[in-house]
């Protein structure tokens, strides 16, 4: 049975913990895995914090929202000990009551429970006893500061501690999903859709973009969590990480929302919609959309076990390069323009990334670690060299799937001047896409769902959130006022 501490029970997080003292152990380890949780981070004053986003590699471990922790497994005994504080009777006074230590520890399934300052001395003893002490790369400046003291270091030198094994063995483990870890992801994705449909009856001419972010954001909090990244939502999609501004929409505008909520427990959605200010698709708005739809089917229909994901990404690299061959933007054989990295300059990123506590799940720990391996290295190739994942799909792993289209003028201008790819790229007709919609230019498309590997294919997670032409005009007709 869960604890109101933790969405699931101790009979989770012990048997995490458990494998990940044996993974390591069998790959010839010993000592202490040291594994933190994030501090609070104030805000503009110390009793001022921003909103608390806990470490996803502690949550997944330890289960806890709370904080202020930090998780030790005891690779050898293959027990785990909860450091953290006890509330003090200020605590109480502004927070109201907190559970002791020691029943946070018994919520997570945890041997022992000490307080925070217990865990300099414990660390110190087990570095003079010559066990070694594991940590994966700390990504915040606290962090880094309270690290280094206990390891009688410099932030700067942290590097020379980190553990790739234990870096390894956490990712094998988080990789994989478990049907509760996706229950988890389908209900962020409950109230992603609420979202996304808001946005679309929301977004009209003379509404600024971030009035439609709010209301996003709005219905992200009132499902219990948060928005799980910045809400991209913008008029200007061709520029692929463009928050909202007070910039008012007009008619003939594309708008990009790429937006997630955050469950309770932690695991997130990140989904991707473009639709018209005006509700109507324009013809070459309509073209283009269909083309980056038609790719994202097609990527869809080759994610099977097994298969590389960049090969995922190349079969959506292809169907794109031979619809925009088609509309006259691309020309000669699609897929020596795909082998060269010619359709690049409409999809300069890669196809997805993993999924889960994080929205880009385990980046933390190293991106080419999560999404690469000895067999399936990072590419070079411009757009090719941003895939986040690469190798091998499994089932239970849970990636995005987000094709693009984009007129980006610096990138056509730049590439125009040199004459790059120009065998593969019709640069007066991509010109005249940078003069559309009154001089603004045609902006961007990108769709995105979140998907699960199966056994034998995939399954596109949550409800299902308005995609094809039709369906996202219609949404766009129903009245704002029904908010």
């Amino acid at each position: 049975m869960s604890s109101p501490l933790v969405p699931f029970s101790p009979r989770v997080y012990a048997p995490r913990r458990v494998r990940l003292a044996a993974d390591l152990v069998a790959a010839g380890e010993s000592g202490l895995a040291l594994i933190p949780g994030n501090p609070s981070a104030p805000m503009n004053y110390a009793g001022n914090h921003y909103g608390f986003r806990q470490d996803g590699t502690f949550r997944y471990f330890f289960g806890l929202n709370q904080p202020g922790h930090v998780g030790v497994v005891d690779l050898d005994a293959g027990t785990a000990t909860l450091y953290g504080p006890e509330a003090s009777l200020d605590d109480v006074v502004w927070e109201g009551p907190q559970p002791s230590l020691a029943e946070r520890a018994q919520a997570i399934g945890a041997q022992a429970a000490k307080p925070l300052a217990d865990l300099g001395p414990d660390v110190l003893a087990a570095i003079d006893a010559g066990r070694p002490v594991h940590i994966v790369p700390p990504y915040r400046a606290a962090t880094k500061q309270h690290l280094a003291g206990l390891l009688g270091t410099l932030p700067d030198t942290l590097g020379g501690h980190v553990s790739e094994p234990l870096i390894h063995a956490i990712v094998a483990q988080r990789s994989v999903k478990s049907d509760a870890e996706v229950a988890e992801i389908e209900r962020a994705l409950a109230v992603t859709n609420a979202m996304h449909r808001l946005a679309m009856r929301h977004a009209k001419p003379g509404t600024a973009e971030w009035e439609t972010a709010g209301w996003m954001r709005g219905a992200a909090l009132a499902g219990g969590g948060d928005v799980s990244f910045p809400i991209i939502l913008t008029a200007r999609g061709e520029t692929l990480h463009n928050h909202p501004t007070g910039t008012p929409l007009k008619r003939g505008d594309l708008v990009l929302a790429d937006a997630g909520a955050v469950a309770p427990s932690g695991y997130a959605a990140d989904i991707t919609r473009t639709f018209p200010a005006n509700g109507v698709f324009s013809e070459p708005q309509r073209l283009i959309y269909q083309a980056v739809l038609d790719a994202q089917t097609a990527a869809l229909d080759a994610i099977a076990p097994g298969v590389p994901f960049r090969d995922v990404h190349l079969v959506a690299a292809r169907r794109l390069a031979q619809a925009l061959t088609a509309l006259g933007l691309m020309r000669g054989d699609p897929e020596q323009a795909v082998a060269a990295g010619a359709h690049a300059l409409f999809f300069p990123h890669g196809l997805g990334h993993m999924m889960g506590l994080d929205v880009h799940d385990m980046e933390a720990l190293g991106e080419d670690h999560v999404g690469y391996d000895a067999e399936v290295t990072r590419s070079t190739q411009f757009g090719l060299s941003a895939l986040r994942l690469g190798r091998r799909l499994q089932p239970g792993f849970v990636v995005t799937v987000e094709p693009g289209c984009y007129f980006i003028p610096a990138l056509v201008q730049a590439w125009k001047a040199e004459g790059k790819h120009a065998a593969f790229l019709d640069y007066t007709e991509i010109e005249r896409f940078l003069t559309m919609n009154e001089g603004r230019g045609f902006g961007g498309v990108r769709i995105e769902d979140d998907v699960l590997v199966t056994d034998d294919g995939m399954r596109v997670l949550g409800p299902a959130i308005p995609k094809t032409v039709a369906e996202v005009e219609a949404v766009c007709a129903e009245m704002s006022g029904g908010l």
